[in-house]
């Protein structure tokens, strides 16, 4: 079976924690294999937050996935936030860390959005630097998501793909590989987006994202608020063929459903696991 490098395991199917479902999740635990959190919504809070978090902490995996960590941006790495981030990691028992290959903000200033990078072998240099000092200071490895782009810099000189295996390279961290955003890419800026799985280093992913996108006709946006289509299905498919059998989480985070309809969508990812496992058997 293919593992990452780390040899992490593969924790089946999983959902996002969100608010919408607190209250039926300490009512009835759902069958399902993992919880991903969103870093930064768990940081400063002992609340009603922090309580559901501690129950799903005590009978489920949990996985933590951030927003700023910025790690292309040309500002100071916040050291106190990666304390905090260090902190809650330790406290959930989180399986892994991850976050995103972008950068979010300069001078202090955070958009709140996942900015494109260019990709250069400058902008690598600087990106592989701040990540093993990220690393360092964490005492674990960090999986950096492929982000959805709008735009491209006409003074790249690599694709996304070879960015992202090279940055995992040579910063020795994990990928988080969100095959929506793929799709959403690959649509926006007319690539191929089997080029970009087949090229991915199968080593160094730790977990994969799943979710649906709006459809604006002249671009695709990565909202997360839909079911997942079914050519990203296919993808998925094709990268469970390609790269093996890793952690997969269904994001919805916006237009939230009732938590039987985001089960039921993960149990669509569980019956393609299971199908690529049986055709590689």
């Amino acid at each position: 079976m293919k593992s990452n490098r780390w040899g992490s395991k593969d924790l089946g199917v999983g959902i996002g924690l969100r608010s919408p479902h607190f209250s039926e999740i300490l009512e009835n635990p759902p069958e399902v294999d993992f919880f991903e959190i969103l870093t930064e919504n768990y940081l400063d809070t002992n609340g009603y937050a922090a309580h559901v978090l501690d129950f799903v902490a005590e009978r489920y995996p949990v996985v933590m996935h951030g927003v700023s960590m910025s790690i292309g941006s040309t500002d100071p790495i916040d050291f106190d936030y990666l304390a905090k981030v260090k902190a809650l990691g330790e406290k959930t028992g989180a399986r892994w860390l991850s976050d995103h290959l972008c950068w979010t903000g300069v001078n202090n200033k955070n958009t709140h959005d996942l900015l494109p990078l260019p990709y250069t072998e400058e902008i690598l240099t600087h990106v592989v630097e701040r990540i093993k000092t990220i690393q360092d200071f964490l005492g674990r490895p960090v999986a950096f998501e492929n982000p959805s782009t709008y735009l491209e810099f006409a003074h790249s000189s690599m694709t996304e793909w070879e960015f992202l295996g090279r940055m995992a390279e040579e910063a020795d961290c994990g990928i988080l590989f969100d095959v929506n955003n793929v799709y959403v890419s690959a649509f926006n800026h007319s690539f191929d987006p089997l080029a970009y799985i087949d090229a991915v280093p199968a080593d160094r992913v730790f977990q994969y994202h799943l979710a649906g996108y709006t459809d604006m006709g002249t671009h695709l946006l990565d909202t997360h608020s839909d079911h997942v289509v079914d050519p990203v299905w296919e993808l998925f498919g094709h990268t469970l063929g390609k790269i093996g059998s890793r952690a997969t989480l269904i994001e919805w985070d916006a237009s939230i459903p009732d938590l039987g309809v985001l089960l039921a969508e993960s149990e669509k990812a569980r019956s393609w696991k299971e199908k690529e496992a049986s055709n590689a058997a």
